[in-house]
């Protein structure tokens, strides 16, 4: 079935690569008009595009425009009908001039509308002040959203941005303004430089009455020139108060210090702009000379370690694309892993060797490796080097397996080849390809000239399978000592079934438990090309308490640990003083409950015992909110109330020790509010809301205090006077959190009614009063809406199944996926019979919807997998208790 032709154009891979040969571009030049952008009844503006490129082996071709109208379409000064030459979202050309010689300008004078979804441009309206601001995102394709153009990446060309808006009102682009033109009406335009050739996905706008902090980089180079780069840092007016721009601008300047060495090639962009944007559907965007971000990274609450190092990392992300991205572009989205992984490898490297983050890979083992390892278990899991055969298909592959895994794998080639070897492999590639557009054998290319290395074999083990390697230890014992150990390799390819036998460079860690520390006694580098490896070392020991396969995270797979180790790392994880190792363990045994293997009782006592002891907040907050996630998906019905129960009783205790004013007082309360949504810790939600100064330096800011509201909505206890105290609070304290928690809250209520107004209103993407609800109110919307009992939500399914192919056909991927992943009844009990309802109206809808789009089926079958895995941990912890 073919999506709605109107909205999403599905463009191909063929379409792309047939473009890409027949055509040179040589130059856009693109006029917007936003003056009116304050006035909320105008839904659209002028977009005006001018086009020189040329045409070779074709008279005929089309460029990409979701538009609100057409007006004009002139091609080599002739005009063409737009009736006739616009079809859906493309527009056909014909006629075209052949060679280099005789190059076609087409100009495409037309009306594209504001977004309310986080894609093209979007409009948002400060809650705070009433002022207007507007921002674009386009990747992977939605720079069609607001001009004309081939949208592909590897059809590159400079930009020349013109942009008319409110005068006083910051405009941004790619490039510096060349000149503002005042027009006498209230508005202004701004003409910018040209670009340099970059790809239609990373252009942007941004317009608005941004607050702006500027700085400047400067740097000798080696040939004595000096490389001056401005710096701005922006964000909403109203956020001043909270934006600590100048650490942005710091790290900034750390980034581009680091990256000058490390990458031996200048900045080539001129300017260096972070803009922290408000709705954006992603972490950020590179576009080169004015990086976004999204917003919450502007802390106007407390602000943990954790929180910053995630937002360093972030802008170190997005600084490495600025070289591995921006100027090397991947010809198509098969190569998108290729951005992605680099950036989020080398981003993390920069994180903990350039900034004050020394525990950054403590985080990526933690986080960014578990996203990785869910994804590949999923039915849609593919091989980093993914076959992307359209712009539906990419739009989804911005997943863990490109992003997590990806960098986990070259994490493991730095490893395999040396980091010299990685590092001069980089520098030859930027060389080479500058400005243009490389496939994964470009790269392959750069590895073994700088490292002597073959590269076939690894990048055919690690690049072109699917599936998540498991590592063991198998061991012989005789008089009480070791006769023999082996390192093992086992799992399969779930898209060949091959056995998967990757090469892997790792240290084998021993640990024993001395004077009541889990301690390190020694780590041995092993390099496993194969099923297994005899480990000589161990031979002769007595048996270490535990055994760690992977110990220093170099490499990507799971651990599965032998009886001795699991019993040692259940009873004694706390007292292992290692960040790294103990955050590698910690994911292990999450990963062994997610596979059924380890009872989630099991972890929740771990959790217990031990998560306390951790000294990393982002860490202790992600085990705080996995064993959250223990209690509702991978328990039976009857064991989590007392489950919850103590799990509250245990990060109560935890927030009654914390120090006053601290990362883990303030993670401890928001860990126990986001627990009272289960109906406990009551007394502690009402007299944190009523003012009570019951924890000495715990400050009720705006984040705790609407996870408070949410708390007691979703618990039953938001009577008439509490709920005029919400709707007070959101009035007197308006602001983007205030916005996304009023509505959670109120959809949370355990009210047929409510969940009724709540269902409706994501199913159809719409306010009571039919105005579009915009990204984030629709997540808000659809999560405030699953809080609630079986009884109150099932009845509502009955419409979600049969509106499924229309929410596909009138949404963007990105909102009908919010909508459709947002509403799915993911949280389900054991059931006796041998398939669960859920599982089986899955079933049934994907066998009577064969000809869905692919990616919507992803979807279903996505969440298909996430729900039939909770059930099987289900039945392990319902059968532990029989046992027992």
């Amino acid at each position: 079935m073919r999506r709605n032709s109107g909205q999403n154009e599905n463009l191909t891979r063929d379409e792309a690569a047939w473009r890409a040969q027949t055509l040179k571009v040589h130059s856009y030049r693109v006029e917007l008009d936003l003056g009116a952008a304050q006035d909320p009844e105008v839904t659209g503006y002028r977009s005006k595009t001018t086009i020189e490129f040329e045409a070779d082996g074709t008279t005929d071709t089309f460029l990409d425009f979701i538009h609100e109208s057409v007006q004009s379409i002139t091609l080599n000064g002739a005009a063409v009908d737009p009736a006739r030459a616009v079809i859906g979202s493309r527009i056909q050309l014909t006629g075209l001039r052949q060679g280099s010689g005789a190059p076609n300008t087409v100009i495409i004078d037309a009306h594209a509308s504001y977004s309310r979804s986080g894609e093209g441009l979007h409009r948002y309206v400060d809650p705070a002040d009433g002022a207007t601001y507007c921002y674009t995102q386009f990747e992977p394709a939605d720079a069609r959203r607001v001009y004309a153009n081939f949208e592909q990446p590897d059809l590159k060309a400079p930009f020349t941005f013109v942009v008319r808006a409110p005068q006083g009102w910051h405009v941004g682009s790619n490039q510096s303004p060349s000149r503002v033109d005042a027009h006498g009406d209230g508005t202004s335009t701004t003409h910018f430089a040209p670009t340099l050739p970059i790809s239609t996905y990373i252009t942007t706008v941004l317009a608005g009455p941004y607050f702006v902090a500027t700085d400047t980089y400067t740097r000798t180079l080696e040939d004595g020139t000096e490389l001056v780069i401005p710096l701005n840092a922006t964000c909403r007016a109203s956020l001043e108060p909270h934006f600590d721009a100048h650490n942005v601008l710091e790290l900034t300047k750390g980034g581009l210090d680091y990256f000058h060495e490390l990458f031996d090639y200048p900045y080539p962009w001129g300017k260096y702009d972070s803009a922290f944007v408000p709705e954006y559907n992603l972490g950020a965007m590179e576009n080169p000379g004015l990086v976004t971000f999204t917003e919450q990274y502007v802390f106007t609450s407390r602000a943990t370690e954790a929180q910053y190092e995630a937002r360093s990392n972030t802008l170190m992300h997005e600084m490495v694309h600025m070289w591995f991205g921006d100027l090397v572009t991947m010809a198509w989205w098969d190569d998108l892993w290729l951005k992605e992984s680099f950036a989020d490898y080398i981003g993390t490297l920069a994180n903990a060797q350039a900034t004050e983050f020394t525990t950054a890979w403590t985080t990526f083992a933690n986080r960014r490796k578990g996203w990785a390892y869910v994804a590949d278990q999923l039915p849609s899991t593919h091989p980093i080097v993914a076959d992307i055969t359209d712009l539906e298909a990419a739009k989804q592959n911005f997943d863990g397996i490109t992003y997590a895994k990806g960098a986990s794998v070259l994490k493991q080639l730095a490893a395999y080849v040396g980091a010299e070897a990685f590092r001069d492999a980089a520098r030859s590639y930027f060389r080479t390809h500058e400005y243009a557009n490389t496939t994964l054998s470009d790269f392959l290319t750069a590895l073994e000239a700088a490292s002597g290395r073959d590269m076939g074999a690894w990048a055919d083990a690690w690049l072109k399978t699917a599936g998540v390697p498991r590592l063991g230890i198998t061991l012989c014992e005789a008089d009480g000592k070791i006769s023999a150990a082996r390192l093992t390799q086992s799992g399969a390819d779930p898209v060949s079934g091959a056995a998967i036998r990757h090469p892997h460079v790792l240290n084998v860690g021993l640990f024993d438990v001395i004077d009541g520390k889990l301690t390190r006694t020694a780590s041995h580098r092993v390099e496993l090309t194969g099923e297994g490896i005899e480990l000589p070392f161990l031979t002769g020991l007595r048996r270490p308490d535990l055994i760690l396969p992977n110990d220093g995270d170099d490499t990507y797979a799971m651990v599965d640990f032998d009886e001795v180790s699991l019993a040692t790392l259940l009873g004694h994880l706390g007292t292992l003083a290692d960040p790294l190792a103990r955050a590698t363990c910690w994911a292990a045994l999450w990963n062994s409950v997610r596979d059924a293997k380890l009872p989630a009782t099991e972890f929740l006592a771990a959790v217990r015992a031990h998560a306390g002891a951790v000294t990393e907040v982002g860490v202790f907050t992600q085990l705080v909110a996995q064993a959250t996630t223990a209690i509702t998906h991978y328990l039976p019905a009857d064991q989590r109330s007392a489950e919850r129960q103590a799990l509250a009783e245990a990060v109560t205790g935890w927030l009654e020790t914390a120090a006053p004013g601290s990362d883990a007082q303030i993670a401890a309360a928001r860990a126990l509010a986001v627990l009272a949504r289960g109906a406990v810790a009551g007394e502690f939600v009402d007299a944190l809301l009523a003012g009570e100064p019951r924890y000495e330096g715990l400050i009720l800011d705006e984040a705790l205090r609407w996870s408070l509201w949410a708390a007691k909505a979703a618990s039953g206890t938001l009577d008439d006077a509490a709920l005029a105290r919400l709707e007070a609070d959101a009035l007197a304290h308006p602001s983007a959190v205030a916005t996304a928690g009023r509505l959670l809250a109120l959809a949370a209520r355990p009210d047929p009614e409510v969940k009724e107004a709540a269902f409706t209103a994501v199913l159809s993407g719409k306010n009571p009063d039919s105005s579009a609800l915009s990204n984030e109110a629709i997540s808000s919307t659809a999560a405030g809406f699953l809080l609630g009992t079986h009884e109150l939500l099932d009845g509502h399914y009955a419409g979600y199944w049969p509106a499924l192919e229309e929410i596909w056909e009138s949404m963007s991927i990105g909102m009908a996926t919010r909508v459709i992943s947002g509403l799915f009844p993911s949280a389900q009990d054991l059931t006796a019979e041998g398939t669960h309802p859920v599982v089986g109206q899955v079933d049934t809808w994907l066998h009577e919807h064969p000809k869905a789009p692919r990616a919507l089926r992803r979807i279903l079958l996505e969440e298909r997998d996430h729900l039939v895995r909770s059930l099987a941990a289900q039945r392990v912890s319902t059968q532990q208790k029989t046992a027992v």
